[in-house]
């Protein structure tokens, strides 16, 4: 019987402070390694292209940089969160405090830079439909980087009161050797609650719906003077038009992150331990599609990525002065 007891056990030779190991059947196991496995690949395998994109010039665009960002964070998310979710899923902890410190601190950091990078496209649509004559002197190459740069600075120092006592008191929230846990008080998590969601959801919203205002105030405007369009005209609103198409994309790109980030976070603020455990996984789940789902998007609604993979995959970035080819 305790030969029995003990093989439950993650650390038999502890058989009073162990974790037990966890007791899902074994076809519910094979199919969360699959399902999980599968998604974590088909992420790391979309956002690498979307990364690789980086090598064309012409696409060097403030735009494109900030997307680019966003793609490094769910490529993040594909190789590193998801497999360690399927670990505490599926089996005991024995990676030992410090990698639980570690992964609990990259988790926040890619959460908070996912957010920032969706933040700065939404200000970049703002600017470039709200105020274009202005667009190409305000938002260049050089800021949008040095705004990314300080977007992953700003998570990584927001992440660290979090992560505090992992590093200063291992272990000290666990209850049981075998397991790794992220706990949260109550003052860090009204912050939380406020920097991490309302601000910056709000802030989101509030830029894009002043997008569509005048997005179609736009579209009336060049339907009732359309009779009296100018060859000089003529040239701006297709340029306004290109800039209504980027900004209706990643309206796209937007919502969908929002769909999935908001129910993540309402069970993270309510607690996952008073929620049913098989819907606080759904909702994980649905979190962690929004980084393979974003390369789906760009593909759809994105000619110039079609050909960027097209050359990719056919192993024509490879030539000599690949890097200047005609994607636009």
């Amino acid at each position: 019987m305790e030969v029995e007891d003990g093989a439950k056990l993650c650390f038999p030779q502890f058989p009073n402070t162990s974790c037990r190991k966890p007791s899902s059947p074994w076809p519910q196991t094979m199919l969360i390694y699959i399902v999980w496995y599968s998604l974590s690949l088909t992420t790391v395998t979309l956002n690498l292209l979307i990364i690789s994109i980086s090598h064309f010039r012409q696409l060097h665009t403030p735009t494109n940089i900030l997307l680019l960002s966003l793609a490094v964070s769910d490529l993040l998310v594909g190789l590193m969160l998801m497999p360690v979710e399927v670990l505490k899923k599926t089996s005991c902890w024995f990676l030992g405090d410090f990698v639980c410190f570690l992964n609990n601190y990259l988790s926040i950091i890619i959460v908070i830079s996912s957010i920032g990078d969706m933040v700065l496209i939404s200000v970049d649509r703002y600017v470039a439909i709200c105020d274009p004559r202005h667009y190409n002197t305000r938002i260049t190459v050089n800021r949008v980087k040095l705004s990314v740069f300080l977007c992953w600075l700003y998570s990584s120092s927001y992440s660290s009161p979090f992560v505090k006592d992992d590093l200063t008191q291992p272990g000290r929230y666990n209850s049981c050797y075998g397991e790794c846990l992220l706990v949260i008080d109550y003052f860090t998590g009204i912050m939380d609650l406020v920097l991490s969601f309302i601000v910056p959801v709000t802030l989101i919203v509030a830029l894009y719906l002043r997008i569509f205002a005048v997005a179609v105030s736009q579209a009336r405007s060049m339907r009732s003077h359309i009779t009296a369009v100018t060859l000089q005209l003529s040239v701006t609103p297709k340029a306004k038009k290109s800039e209504l198409k980027a900004a209706r994309t990643l309206g796209v790109l937007v919502v969908v992150f929002l769909m999935c980030f908001c129910p993540y976070y309402c069970v993270s603020l309510v607690g996952e331990s008073l929620v049913n455990a098989s819907f606080a996984s759904y909702v994980l789940f649905v979190f962690f599609c929004n980084s393979c789902l974003n390369p789906v998007i760009y593909a759809f609604l994105y000619p110039w990525f079609r050909k960027a993979v097209k050359l990719i995959v056919t192993l024509q970035i490879l030539q000599p002065g690949s890097r200047e080819t005609n994607m636009l």
